[in-house]
């Protein structure tokens, strides 16, 4: 089994990966005229030919990391049972993200109803959402009458297209959510300007985001609400966990008398929801204390991981993207952006000269672990085309050409949580070959 302890192995393993050249190689320039020529005589594996990734990928997309020191931490739990560690995340939390108010919460979607209450919409009220999006923010929507909107995605960030919302606004229309989807912000200078002009409140679902940032301003700070998610799978793991970041003591105090009856009491003697004291507002959603213990010790390493992972996908882009037809989910300027559970890319079939699905197919037998890009389009499911589930159902567009295209050129390759230089070179030395014999794979 892989080591799976925290201690120094982050650190000490990202000192070998930059050593090794791995992030030197970030400035080789292969595409074009700089393709390898021997890729243009090896056969490729689908004819047989040898493969190019033989490099071992074990342990290379293993996550979350657990250690001894979540171990320790958990174990601490069990031997003093308490909720002190509540305490100690969101201290922990407010001193590495300065969010004005923050609160912890069971999970993500808990996080994200919380939030909507406390923006306290009239029923009716229009959010302008994204469609490339699970359910967890905008399904609860309908437990406050509220009506999302569901807006293209940009075809080349995957994110919420401003320009598209643009067209969507009406005379109910009161918020947009974004997401920022697999780590890269959204452009939320835009939005932000766009919603003051417009007197919309901005909701930011940050779940696929911790750490993220624009021009050194974390995301979850730039809209009312911004609401993460702790769940295992995610950048800041504690198999479950949420946290919410409100912008002012009104939203804050809304949102945690909703779901945490022992707050209200501690709220300063002003607080219009102090005397809420012995019942909260309808339900119990605190974080369990050994997930606010895992979500702890995960902050601790947060700098370390998201700037290992940062650095290997940047070493493998940048080549990447040397060659033709091929793209990334591209930050824009004073954007420092982490990885969620893949690293996309987009291939255009015009300038690659071949289609998505050969040129798939050939990697694949390289040895490549990659697919087409493939996640949840929310206005999709059942249960917002039943408008039995809706007191206001959703408005759901019959063309979203930017979501189509995305989902029609984009691939999902690895996110490599620890340090793989050699199996970074073979990724990209699978690529040159595959494209060296696009003109070929192009006729298939």
């Amino acid at each position: 089994m892989p080591d799976k302890t925290n201690k120094g192995t982050t650190r000490n393993s990202r000192r070998k990966f930059i050593a090794s050249g791995g992030a030197i190689a970030a400035g080789m320039c292969l595409g074009g005229p700089g393709i390898a020529k021997a890729a243009a005589v090896e056969t490729l594996a689908l004819n047989g030919g040898r493969k190019a990734v033989t490099a071992s990928a074990s342990g290379s997309t293993a996550w979350p990391l657990f250690g001894d020191a979540e171990r320790k931490a958990v174990d601490a739990v069990v031997s003093s049972p308490g909720y002190g560690e509540i305490q100690a995340l969101e201290k922990a939390w407010q001193e590495h993200f300065k969010p004005p108010y923050c609160k912890s919460h069971i999970n993500g979607t808990s996080a994200l109803t919380s939030a909507l209450f406390a923006l306290n919409l009239p029923p009716g009220s229009e959010i302008l959402v994204p469609s490339l999006d699970p359910w967890f923010g905008i399904l609860p929507m309908r437990f406050f009458g509220l009506v999302p909107v569901f807006v293209d995605n940009h075809p080349r960030t995957l994110n919420f297209d401003l320009e598209d919302a643009k067209k969507r606004l009406t005379k109910n229309t009161r918020a947009i959510e974004v997401v920022h989807l697999f780590g890269l912000p959204c452009d939320m200078e835009a939005i932000c300007d766009f919603a003051k002009e417009k007197g919309l409140l901005v909701l930011e679902d940050c779940a696929h985001a911790h750490n993220a940032s624009i021009n050194g301003k974390f995301i979850g700070n730039w809209g009312q609400i911004g609401a993460f998610s702790c769940q295992g799978s995610k950048v800041l793991p504690a198999i479950e966990g949420g946290m919410g970041h409100y912008e002012n003591r009104e939203y804050y105090e809304r949102a945690a008398s909703f779901g945490h009856y022992e707050c209200p009491g501690q709220f300063p003697r002003d607080s219009k929801y102090r005397k809420y004291s012995a019942t909260g507002l309808g339900l119990k959603l605190r974080i369990h204390p050994m997930g606010a213990a895992l979500a702890r010790c995960q902050l601790k390493v947060l700098d370390q991981q998201t700037e290992l992972e940062r650095e290997q996908n940047h070493s493998l882009n940048s080549r990447l993207c040397q060659l033709p037809g091929i793209s990334e989910q591209a930050p824009g300027p004073g954007v420092k952006r982490v990885y969620w559970r893949w690293n996309p890319l987009f291939i255009d079939p015009a300038k690659a000269g071949m289609s998505r699905e050969a040129a798939v197919r050939a990697l694949k037998a390289e040895g490549v672990a990659v697919g087409n890009l493939n996640y949840s389009v929310s206005h999709r499911d059942a249960v917002f085309n039943e408008p039995e589930w809706w007191h206001h159902p959703p408005v759901i567009p019959e063309q979203l050409p930017g979501l189509d295209e995305a989902l029609r050129t984009g691939i999902s390759l690895p996110r490599f949580t620890k340090p793989v230089p050699e199996l970074i070179d073979q990724y990209v030395a699978a690529f040159e070959k595959v494209w060296a014999h696009r003109a070929s794979l192009g006729k298939s």
